[in-house]
């Protein structure tokens, strides 16, 4: 039997006893359940379980839907724009919209003064699918709405809107910036 050249912390132990000495050896951190990022990707899938099936149903996914539903709110927008609103990277983004284009559902063009720019809209057949999908979204707000609380679902969304107005007022970098101030 050979002994690894790099034995793990703890002295070459493996399994739990070897993290529990990497844990006591570094800053202390919260409960993995307790982490704000998996706290809210926890709440982010309990919500979107009940919004797959309807979009599946209409031959959508969850990030052509978000593009869709922002496209409703607006006129017209530029890529990068539409990126930032529907939180998507370049490329998973120009991926999507070759497929939306590609069934209708919206429509793009160059920008007459920027030819590596571009924008986009939905067209009227994008926005009867969002007809189409609407009466099954507002059925599974209403399932939550009663489940959750109402009030409890807009303070809910009060709630996360605050701590995101709150948070983009602080630069990022890990909390580096803001243990030096």
């Amino acid at each position: 039997m050979s002994t690894p050249k790099n034995p793990a912390p703890g002295g070459g132990r493996t399994g739990p006893e070897a993290n529990a000495d990497v844990t006591a050896e570094c800053a202390p951190l919260r409960a993995f359940s307790r982490s704000l990022p998996m706290s809210l990707l926890r709440g982010r899938e309990a919500v979107m379980r009940h919004f797959r099936p309807a979009l599946r149903q209409h031959g959508l996914t969850e990030q052509q839907w978000r593009i869709l539903r922002a496209l409703t709110a607006v006129d017209e927008v530029e890529v990068t724009e539409l990126a930032r609103m529907a939180f998507l990277l370049g490329p998973s983004l120009s991926r999507i919209l070759r497929d939306l284009e590609g069934r209708g559902l919206l429509s793009r063009r160059s920008v007459e003064t920027d030819l590596r720019r571009g924008t986009v809209a939905i067209t009227p057949q994008g926005l009867e699918l969002i007809a189409q999908v609407a009466p099954f979204s507002e059925k599974i707000y209403a399932l939550i709405a009663e489940r959750y609380g109402e009030a409890d679902l807009q303070r809910l969304q009060a709630m996360l809107a605050d701590l995101e107005s709150c948070l983009m007022a602080v630069p990022a970098g890990g909390g580096a910036d803001v243990a030096d101030e």
